[in-house]
C-alpha cells in the first residue's frame, strides 16, 4: 500500500522515519534508531526495488528498534567472521576445553564451509536447514555422510554462537532456534538388574582396583570424576567399638580392632580425562601438511593425552555421604595398594591417588576401560557401558524415593530436567505395580467390607 503524501509546505518532525525516491531508480528510506558513540543520530538506510518493498523495511527497522534488537552500527558480520571470532575470543577462555573440541570441529569443518559467506543478520533458519540435510547426504551424492548427531552438534554450536551475537546486539533473533535440527535417537539404556550389580559387586572384590567399580554402581561417579579420587577427598571418622575400660580407649578410633564407622564422605573435586592429540602441522583450519590423518600420528602433535581437570560444572563439585559397605571395600583397597607400594619400592609415584596404576601414578582412562569390559565378562554379565553403572545408582535412589533434590546433589546435576534421562523403574517393580493395579481395579466387591477404598490409599512396594 502507497504511503499517505505529506501536505505541501511541511515537513517531518527530527527523527521520524523518512522514505523517498533516488536518482538511482530505486526506492530508499531511513529510520532514526538511536544515538552513536559520538553523540549524532545513528540513522540507518535501506534501498530496495519497489516502495512497497522499502515501506516494509523501514516497519521492520522501526519495530527492531522498538524492541531493542537493533544491531550495532558498522559493517554487518559475516558468518564466517562472526563464528572465528566467537570460537577464539570468545568460547575458547570461557568453556571446557572438552568442549571446544567440539565446538572448533563444527565451526571450521562443517559450520564455515557451509554458510560461512552469508550475512549474519540476514542468515535464515532455511540456509541451516539445507546445509542439515547436506551434511547428512552419503559423500557420492554431494554430501559429507556425518551421523545426525554430529550434525546436532554444529546446530548447538551455532545456536550458542547466536545467542552471544544476539546480546552484542549483532541480530535481531536466533534463527538456530527457529531451525529444526535433525532427530537423534537416543539409545535405550538399561540400568543393571539387582541380581547383575550383586554379580558384578562379587566378583570386584576379586579384582585389581575393583572398589573402583563399586563406586560406580552405588555412588553415580562419572569415569573422570572416580579416577580424579585422591586419599585427602575422602573424610571418614571412626569410632571406638571397644569396651569403655579397654585400653585401647587411649589410642585413635581408627586403630581400634572393634573400630565402627562414625560418618564417611567424598568430596569430588578433579577428573582425569583423556583428550584427543591435534595436529601441530596444520596451516588453516583444514589443511593438515603431514599428510596423516589422526593427530596422533603427527610428528608435531599437541594438546592430547591425559590431563587431570576440575570437574564438570559447580554442580559436579559435591561432597556426597559414601555408604558403610563401600567404605570397607574402600579400606580393603587401601591395604592392596600398600602392599603394591612395598613391591613398586621407589619406583612408586607418590601422588595421593585412591585407583593408581601399579606405579601409584592416575590409571589411564582406555585401561580402566578395558577393565570394566573384563570384569563384565567375568561376572558373566551382559555387555554395558560403565555409564550404564551410574544409570543403575540414579535409579536405586529412585526405588529408595530419595528426594530429586539429594539425588541432584549426589549426581552432580544441574538441571532438574537431567533425572529423566538417568531414572529408570525397574521391571521387576513393574510387575509389582502392575499386579497391585489389576488387585485394585478388579477386585472381587465381596472381598472388599469396606466398599471404595479410602481417598489417601496409596501403591505401595
Amino acid at each position: 500500500m502507497a504511503r499517505k503524501a505529506r501536505p505541501e509546505g511541511t515537513r517531518a518532525p527530527n527523527g521520524a522515519s523518512s522514505v523517498y525516491f533516488g536518482n538511482d531508480g530505486k526506492w530508499h528510506g531511513r529510520v532514526t534508531v538511536g544515538v552513536r558513540d559520538d553523540g549524532r543520530p545513528d540513522r540507518r538506510h535501506v534501498k530496495r526495488k519497489t516502495e512497497a518493498e522499502v515501506i516494509k523495511a523501514v516497519r521492520e527497522l522501526e519495530r527492531q528498534r522498538d524492541a531493542g534488537k537493533v544491531r550495532n552500527p558498522g559493517r554487518a558480520w559475516t558468518v564466517e567472521k562472526w563464528l572465528t571470532h566467537w570460537v577464539e575470543n570468545i568460547a575458547a577462555p570461557s568453556v571446557r576445553r572438552t568442549t571446544m573440541v567440539g565446538y572448533r570441529s563444527s565451526v571450521y569443518n562443517h559450520l564455515i564451509p557451509g554458510v560461512g559467506a552469508h550475512r549474519l543478520d540476514r542468515l535464515s533458519p532455511e540456509h541451516l536447514e539445507r546445509l542439515y540435510a547436506t551434511l547428512q547426504l552419503p559423500k557420492g551424492q554431494g554430501g559429507k555422510g556425518l551421523a545426525a548427531g554430529t550434525v546436532h552438534l554444529a546446530h548447538r554450536t551455532l545456536r550458542a554462537a547466536l545467542s552471544e551475537a544476539i546480546r552484542r546486539n549483532h541480530v535481531a533473533e536466533n534463527v538456530a532456534k527457529v531451525a529444526k535440527p535433525p532427530r537423534i535417537d537416543e539409545d535405550e539404556v538399561v540400568p543393571f538388574t539387582v541380581e547383575e550389580a550383586r554379580r558384578i559387586l562379587a566378583t570386584a572384590a576379586g579384582v585389581r582396583n575393583g572398589a573402583r567399580f563399586v563406586v560406580a554402581l552405588t555412588i553415580g561417579l562419572r569415569r573422570g570424576e572416580a579416577l580424579g579420587l585422591k586419599w585427602s577427598d575422602l573424610d571418614i571418622k571412626w569410632r571406638h567399638g571397644c569396651e569403655k575400660d579397654s585400653e585401647c580407649r587411649g589410642t585413635a578410633a581408627q586403630m581400634c580392632p572393634d573400630r565402627q564407622l562414625r560418618s564417611a564422605t567424598m568430596t569430588i573435586r578433579r577428573a582425569v580425562q583423556q583428550f584427543v592429540w591435534q595436529h601441530g602441522c596444520t596451516v588453516g583450519p583444514d589443511g593438515r601438511v603431514c599428510g596423516r590423518k589422526y593427530g596422533a600420528h603427527c610428528p608435531q602433535r599437541h594438546g592430547g593425552g591425559v590431563v587431570i581437570t576440575d570437574v564438570k560444572s559447580r554442580a559436579g563439585r559435591r561432597t556426597v555421604g559414601v555408604p558403610a559397605p563401600l567404605v570397607h571395600e574402600i579400606e580393603r583397597h587401601r591395604e592392596r595398594q600398600g602392599f603394591e607400594r612395598l613391591q613398586a619400592a621407589n619406583l612408586w609415584r607418590e601422588e595421593g591417588w585412591v585407583f593408581t596404576n601399579r606405579l601409584g601414578g592416575p590409571v589411564h582412562p582406555t585401561v580402566d576401560h578395558e577393565a570394566w569390559k573384563a570384569l563384565l565378562r567375568k561376572a558373566a554379565v551382559r555387555n554395558a557401558r560403565l555409564h550404564d553403572a551410574r544409570h543403575t545408582a540414579a535409579t536405586m535412589l529412585l526405588v529408595l524415593k530419595v528426594p530429586l533434590p539429594a539425588v541432584m546433589e549426589i549426581m552432580g546435576w544441574s538441571d532438574a530436567s537431567i533425572a529423566r534421562r538417568y531414572m529408570h523403574v525397574p521391571s521387576e517393580f513393574l510387575a509389582v505395580i502392575a499386579d497391585q493395579v489389576g488387585g485394585l481395579v478388579w477386585a472381587d466387591p465381596k472381598d472388599d467390607d469396606e466398599g471404595d477404598p479410602p481417598a489417601d490409599a496409596q501403591i505401595r512396594f
